[in-house]
């Protein structure tokens, strides 16, 4: 074993040598993290395991606090983890903890009703258990009631009486409520509410019925007396009625401007009334109907109905005929003996008697269709007023301005509708509003002059303001045109000042060089010599040299000479 030893050793060192930094480091880290994990792994499995108390968070924290006091006080330990979570080191431990809370009613509301039975203890008792599920009957109620909307908190009370021999005996289930609303909620005045309510609580728990339902608000108003929300249900039925109402007298009045204002335009069109009579009664109507049975239908490629129709057929027929016809026969008795044939009838012997009797009976089947309607609110009256006016138009003058008055307004005509269209405007409105005169309805149209003063008053403010706008755009126009002749006159005034300077002095210039010239012309002809200045020299030169490109190049000049004259 040694020898072993000593040989994996010198391997060891072996390849130890062999390697390089990068997979020394890579070992060493192995080995590191395979001790620390060995190291964890038999710290946590040392330590006990542990039971939840509750399978749910305790969110409340005053309810937490009194939860631990009271484990303090029966000396269990405990742990609450980092989300509120109690444990305990067992199963056991567990249960007692859970008997403990739920019989000092510690267990909080939000946690599920039905832990209670998880407690599983042997000195448990059937009245424990009845309170244990009437507890959890009533959280799981007070839970489903504040899940609902309007519904901000409910308190619920059951009484589960115990079970009689005798059903004379038996003390009825009850239950009490009392509701918190949401503020702005309408529950207290929603009778489909409260009944959703009642009827989740008379099926939650057995034996419920719904006399044994009380359910109040914080005020104490019983909140499910039907009896006395009779008058606001029929309150409420008259609103819908009356809503009903107005909403088909809105749908009538659209159906007349819609009619209308196409063709004489919204502000001369008024729907004075619109009064539908309404039957909201409900009423059964039963009716039969007899009709032909049809042998041969319709047939549709030819041009006239060429079908065949009974009025009934046959179904049975029963015919019944006697004829009796001979002498009458009265019996005799034995023979020896006298007959006991009354006297009344021995002397109709001998007498020939007719009978005949005849009976026919025949049994025919006719087509019927029975129908049963419930009536539908239907329209008794519909009454309807609608006013329209006439056309008010500008008074134009001969040149086509408008014709004002003193006072500064416009000029208007009116033209009054006429009666054609005012009956062909009624035409509309009886089409429009179904229009029946065997049920009494009644359409007026009538010719109306609006009152347009305000309308008028500002139309002429405007056109006011339109007439100052113009003359001052006028205005603003001619003085902007004055401006700019006037600044095209200057320009042209300076312009020709301008040339005019220009030429004297080139004039003068000219007169200067030609006395200069003739100077020193006279001077060569004389023979003295003459000094001229540099200037002098130049400008000769520049001179004979301007001469020179005029001769050998006019094409150019001249269009220099049009080049200053479109600038100057």
């Amino acid at each position: 074993m040694n020898e072993w030893l000593k040989k994996f050793r010198e391997q060891l060192k072996k390849a130890w040598s062999g390697w390089r930094p990068v997979q020394k480091g890579i070992f060493l880290a192995v080995i590191a993290v395979t001790v620390l994990g060995l190291v964890l792994l038999m710290r946590f499995s040392a330590q006990p395991s542990t039971v939840p108390v509750l399978t749910r968070p305790v969110r409340d924290e005053v309810a937490l606090d009194r939860i631990a006091a009271r484990l303090d006080q029966e000396n269990i330990d405990y742990r609450i983890t980092a989300d509120n979570v109690v444990m305990v080191a067992d199963t056991a431990v567990a249960q007692r903890a859970r008997a403990i809370l739920a019989r000092e009613d510690l267990i909080p509301r939000e946690t599920d009703p039905w832990e209670l039975f998880d407690i599983d203890r042997w000195t448990q008792t059937d009245f424990e258990r009845n309170v244990n599920l009437r507890r959890s009957i009533t959280r799981q109620l007070e839970q489903h009631i504040t899940a609902l909307e309007d519904v901000d908190a409910a308190s619920v009370t059951l009484v589960l009486p115990e079970r009689e021999l005798f059903s004379e005996d038996q003390n009825p289930v009850t239950a009490s409520v009392i509701l918190t609303a949401k503020p702005g909620s309408d529950i207290r005045d929603s009778r489909a509410k409260i009944e959703g309510i009642e009827k989740l609580i008379r099926f939650a728990v057995e034996g419920l019925s719904a006399e044994n339902i009380t359910i109040t608000d914080l005020r104490g108003v019983v909140l499910n007396d039907f009896d006395r929300m009779q008058d606001f249900d029929r309150l409420e039925l008259t609103r819908r009625e009356l809503q009903l109402i107005r909403s088909q007298e809105q749908a009538y009045r659209n159906s007349i401007l819609q009619a209308l204002t196409r063709m004489y335009g919204e502000d001369r069109v008024r729907v004075i009334n619109v009064n539908v009579d309404m039957d909201l009664g409900k009423r059964t109507q039963e009716t039969q109907e007899h009709f032909p049975i049809i042998t041969r239908p319709n047939n549709p490629a030819t041009p006239f109905d060429d079908s065949e129709f009974v009025l009934s057929i046959p179904r049975s027929v029963e015919t019944v005929r006697e004829d009796y016809e001979g002498t009458g026969f009265n019996p005799q008795g034995p023979p020896g003996q006298e007959g006991q044939t009354p006297p009344a009838y021995r002397d109709l012997e001998g007498l020939v008697g007719r009978w005949s009797s005849s009976e026919d009976r025949s049994n025919f089947e006719i087509n019927t269709r029975s129908m049963v309607e419930e009536g539908s609110p239907e329209v008794k009256r519909i009454t309807a007023s609608v006013a329209i006016d006439g056309v008010w138009s500008r008074v134009y003058d001969d040149r086509g301005n408008v014709v004002m008055n003193p006072d500064g307004s416009i000029n208007r005509e009116y033209t009054p509708i006429s009666q054609d269209n005012l009956a062909v405007a009624r035409d509309l409105v009886e089409h429009a509003v179904g229009y029946r005169q065997d049920r009494g309805d009644s359409v007026t149209v009538q010719h109306v002059q609006f009152d347009r003063s305000s309308l008028f008053e500002e139309e002429d403010a405007a056109y006011r303001r339109q007439r100052q706008i113009q003359l001052l755009v006028l205005y603003v126009l001619i003085g902007v045109a004055v401006l700019l002749v006037s600044f095209i006159a200057f320009r042209l005034i300076s312009r020709e000042l301008e040339r005019r300077r220009r030429l004297r002095e080139e004039e003068l210039a000219r007169q200067h060089q030609a006395m200069r010239e003739a100077a020193l012309r006279s001077a060569e002809e004389e023979g003295t010599d003459v000094e001229m200045s540099v200037e002098d020299r130049a400008r000769m030169e520049l001179q004979e040299t301007a001469i020179n490109m005029a001769r050998e190049h006019p094409e150019d000049v001249a269009q220099l000479v049009r080049t200053w004259l479109q600038e100057e």
